[in-house]
């Protein structure tokens, strides 16, 4: 078993996929609907990627050796995904605000929220890691 301690873990695996995420082009996508109309944010990555997105297949995409060495892992995807999605939705917020088609109050309640059911649910992701698997 490691000395560290899971929120060290976390914190210690959420720098290092912070670090390598690349932003691309519009994925995790948000709008929030306001007094004065939609206010819209969207966000995409990738991690240290050779990619080529203009076409060609999935032969492109994938050497022939198989699995592209420079992936994240499932979880690490996960945690991307999450990261990414938690800033498509405090920039959809803060978009709101400096329209003005949110309130100061409703903005600070929005954003408390989300950085609190963001951190829950990306200590799930480590939790469901660490359970033993079910035969």
């Amino acid at each position: 078993m490691s000395d560290t301690t899971p929120d060290a873990e976390i914190k210690a695996t959420l720098r290092r996929v912070q670090t390598n995420l690349r932003v691309t082009k519009v994925v995790a996508t948000r709008s929030v609907k306001g007094r004065g109309g939609d206010s819209y944010a969207g966000f995409s990555a990738a991690w240290n990627t050779v990619q080529d997105d203009s076409g060609g297949g999935i032969e492109g995409i994938i050497p022939d050796g198989g699995e592209s060495e420079s992936g994240m892992t499932l979880r690490e995807a996960r945690l991307a995904h999450l990261l990414l999605a938690m800033q498509a939705d405090m920039a959809a917020h803060d978009a709101a605000l400096a329209g003005g088609n949110i309130t100061a109050a409703f903005h600070q309640e929005a954003t408390t929220a989300i950085r609190s059911n963001y951190g829950r649910l990306i200590r799930d992701v480590f939790a469901e890691s660490h359970k033993p698997e079910s035969k």
